[in-house]
């Protein structure tokens, strides 16, 4: 599984994510940061009258948490989760492939309404 990389503005910590673009701007879905028009600017700061910050006020940002979509569990790698054998400081990408979340799969309500909830069942938790 390939990372996806987010950046994180600097001034207002909007997080610009490839996977959603900026569909209202004219950035389609699946846009990296680095193919980003010349002319970007961040549309929070844009809106908020901070000025026209572009790409260069962004850095990387990679998510330490991650929120089940259902249930709201958090996976936190600084935590990890020992008692399933997730060693702490364990990268969500790097979970094991069939991971599932530990809470919606103890319940059996949440089992039948959504299936098994996995990794993509999955958020990055913006903290």
């Amino acid at each position: 599984m390939t990372a996806v990389k987010r950046y994180r503005c600097k001034v207002c910590g909007y997080i610009y994510s490839p996977l959603r673009g900026e569909p209202h701007n004219g950035i389609p879905a699946g846009t990296a940061f680095d193919d980003l028009p010349e002319t970007y600017v961040c549309p929070l700061c844009g809106m908020e009258g901070k000025g026209r910050i572009g790409t260069w006020g962004f850095e990387e940002w990679i998510p330490t948490k991650y929120i089940c979509a259902v249930c709201e569990y958090v996976y936190d790698q600084r935590r990890g989760e020992p008692r399933h054998g997730i060693k702490a400081g364990t990268a969500f990408e790097d979970l094991p492939d069939d991971y599932i979340c530990p809470i919606c799969a103890l319940d059996p309500k949440i089992s039948t309404q959504y299936g098994k909830v996995t990794k993509q069942g999955f958020n990055p938790l913006y903290d």
